[in-house]
Parts: C-alpha cells; structure tokens; sequence
C-alpha cells in the first residue's frame, strides 16, 4: 500500500462519524419564513414565563381560524403556555401555509430587556423540507 491509498483509507475512516449527520443535515432543509416581534406578550402569559424563556427554545404555531379578533390568527405556544400571536400585518402567509398543512417550525429568535412589548420576544418562523 503506497502513501497516497494509506492516506485515502484513514481519511474516509476519520471522516465517517461526519457522514450521517451531514446527509442527515442535507435531508432537511428548511427555510426562513420571517422573523416577527411577538404580538400580545403583555396580555398572555409571556411575562410570567420570561423568566424561562431562552433564545432557540422551539414554540408551537396554533392556527385559530375562528378567533373573534382576526379570521388568519395564528397562536404561539411555548411548551404549552400562551405567548401571544405572529403579528396581524405579517400573519397572512403564516396561516395560509399552516392551512395547507405546511409543517412550519417557530423558535424564539432574540429575548430583550424592553419596557416595550413589542421588543421583547422575537421569533422565527421556518418552512421545513423546503428544497
């Protein structure tokens, strides 16, 4: 065995705990909705559960077609807990995808020290399987 065909074979063994994950990775694909302030933190439970909250933690999309207030509202839940909802102006495609049976994935995108509801909580919103 030369140098050249040692090197390639400890290359390949070295790399192979990498392979899986990286297919894995290439497999899902996702890609970024929006990102949008949280609307209706002060009115839920956000501010009892602040203390909790960490940027990365994953929230759950709720569609509520028959909420009084906006026929396209869509909750955000955090482990079960009422946050607030994804913005009226910027609900539109959210609810449609969600209406489809589009799988979409939340996270909280950026906590922040602000005496403005409207600053504290940041979200993200991800298409999953986008290719």
């Amino acid at each position: 065995m030369n140098r050249r065909t040692l090197f390639k074979s400890l290359l390949g063994t070295a790399l192979l705990p990498f392979a899986a994950p990286l297919q894995a990775r290439a497999a899902r694909r996702r890609l970024l909705i929006q990102e949008s302030p949280l609307a209706g933190f002060q009115y839920h439970q956000g501010e009892h559960l602040w203390p909790r909250l960490c940027p990365g933690d994953p929230l759950a999309l709720v569609r509520e077609p028959d909420n009084p207030y906006d026929p396209r509202a869509v909750r955000v839940d955090w482990h079960g807990h009422k946050l607030g909802y994804v913005p009226r102006r910027e609900n539109t495609a959210v609810s449609q995808m969600l209406d489809r049976g589009e799988r979409l994935e939340a996270h909280i995108a950026e906590l922040r020290q602000s005496f403005d509801p409207w600053q504290r909580i940041a979200l993200a919103i991800w298409l999953e399987g986008a290719a």
